[in-house]
């Protein structure tokens, strides 16, 4: 798990000086990453079936994308998609997808402000101490099984 440190300056209202205040991010780091893709390329493989995998940071910017043989194109931008909202959502992409279709309560999606925003299920965020630290993300098959297998991504990654 890889840190990133930010220095926050507080300004005390008693006084004008600047006091820096460290706060640490914790990050998926490449080789979490790799391991989680490799895992979920093999289950896939054992299933006979091809997907794309995608595992984002927490701001959803992608770190590792695997296309496997046979794999739709499409299905690249699918996941790098369902990555990215994952991981700026803080929760699974089947929840928005679910938000957006409630027949009472339902919602367009371009009320999320950007055309990456999806809600096909098989996006997973990845928490750790109370934090999103990313997010991985599975296309190609069916929802259901997008979702077990990015699960078991995350998974791998929560337990490093």
């Amino acid at each position: 798990m890889a840190s990133i440190y930010f220095v926050e300056f507080m300004r005390s209202s008693l006084s004008y000086p600047v006091f820096p205040r460290m706060r640490t991010l914790q990050s998926i780091d490449y080789s979490e990453a790799r391991r989680a893709v490799d895992l979920i390329v093999e289950k896939a493989s054992q299933m006979q079936k091809a997907v794309v995998v995608a595992v984002a940071d927490s701001h959803g910017d992608l770190i590792c994308l695997a296309r496997m043989d046979g794999a739709p194109v499409s299905s690249i931008l699918v996941a790098t998609n369902k990555a990215w909202t994952a991981a700026r959502e803080r929760k699974p992409t089947k929840e928005i997808g679910e938000k957006v279709r409630h027949p009472e309560k339902g919602h367009d999606i371009a009320y999320y402000g950007d055309p990456k925003y999806v809600g096909w299920a098989g996006g997973v965020p990845v928490w750790k101490n109370g934090d999103v630290v990313g997010a991985v993300a599975v296309s190609g098959l069916s929802s259901n099984e997008d979702i077990a297998l990015a699960t078991l991504g995350v998974e791998l990654i929560v337990a490093a």
